[in-house]
C-alpha cells in the first residue's frame, strides 16, 4: 500500500465524520463544567493536559497498541484478553458503555465496507468490543503505521473533548483550535512514552474523572449521554 493511501486511511479513521457517536460523550467534562471547575480556555487546556499525562487515555492507547500488534499476529486469545482487561478497568458504567458502543460501531462499519473474509476474523473477537481494540485492529488492517495510529488516537480523543468544551463552557471555535495547537506537543511527548510502556506499567491516576463520570447522570440537565 502506498504511503499516500495509508495517509488517506489514517485521515478516514480519525475523522469526526466516522459514524461512531463520539460526539455524544463528554467523559465527565460536563460535570466539571457544571461544578465550575472548568470554565475557560486555560482550565480546559490544563485538564486535557493532565488527562494525557496521567489519565486513563494512556491505558486505552497502550491497549490500542497491543490490539494492533496482536491482530497483526492473528493472536485472538491475546486480543480477547486485552478487550476483557479494558472492560474490567473502566471506572464507571458510563465510560464502559461509551467504549463498547463506539467499538461495536467501528466493528459494524468495518464489516460493511471491507471484504467478506474479514467476518471470520471479527467473529473471533469477544463482544462487546472496546473502542481502542477496534481502532487498533482497523489501523493494522488498513496498514497504517503504528506511530501514526497512536498520534491519531490521542488527537482524536483530545479533539472530541475540545469540541465538547466549546459547547459546554462555551468557547469559540478559534479558542478550541488554539487549545489543540498548544496541546499537540504534549500529544507527541505522551505518544513516545506510551509506546514504550510494559504490561506492568499500565496504571493511571484518574480519581477525578471517575467521580465526575459517576455524578454525570444526576445532573439536572445534560447535553451529553450518560
Amino acid at each position: 500500500m502506498s504511503k499516500e493511501l495509508k495517509l488517506l486511511k489514517l485521515l478516514q479513521l480519525s475523522s469526526s465524520n466516522l459514524p461512531l457517536g463520539a460526539y455524544a460523550y463528554s467523559e465527565g467534562l460536563e460535570t466539571l463544567v457544571e461544578q465550575q471547575k472548568i470554565t475557560s480556555l486555560e482550565t480546559l487546556f490544563n485538564w486535557l493536559s493532565q488527562q494525557l499525562k496521567f489519565g486513563s487515555i494512556r491505558i486505552e492507547t497502550a491497549i490500542m497498541i497491543r490490539s494492533y500488534q496482536n491482530f497483526a499476529n492473528q493472536n485472538f486469545e491475546k486480543l480477547n484478553y486485552w478487550n476483557n482487561y479494558l472492560t474490567a478497568n473502566r471506572e464507571t458504567k458510563e465510560l464502559r458503555q461509551q467504549s463498547w458502543q463506539m467499538g461495536n460501531s467501528l466493528i459494524k462499519l468495518l464489516l460493511n465496507i471491507e471484504k467478506d473474509n474479514l467476518l471470520t476474523k471479527i467473529n473471533q473477537i469477544s463482544l462487546p468490543c472496546n473502542y481502542s481494540i477496534a481502532f487498533g485492529m482497523t489501523a493494522q488492517l488498513w496498514k497504517i503505521d503504528l506511530e501514526n495510529a497512536i498520534l491519531a488516537y490521542l488527537q482524536t480523543w483530545t479533539n472530541n473533548l475540545i469540541t465538547a468544551g466549546i459547547k459546554l463552557i462555551p468557547l469559540g471555535q478559534t479558542q478550541g483550535q488554539k487549545i489543540l495547537t498548544q496541546i499537540n506537543e504534549i500529544i507527541v511527548f505522551v505518544a513516545e512514552e506510551i509506546i514504550n510502556l510494559q504490561d506492568d506499567q499500565l496504571f493511571s491516576c484518574n480519581i477525578g474523572l471517575s467521580l465526575a463520570s459517576m455524578q454525570h447522570e444526576t445532573l439536572y440537565s445534560r447535553l451529553f449521554r450518560s
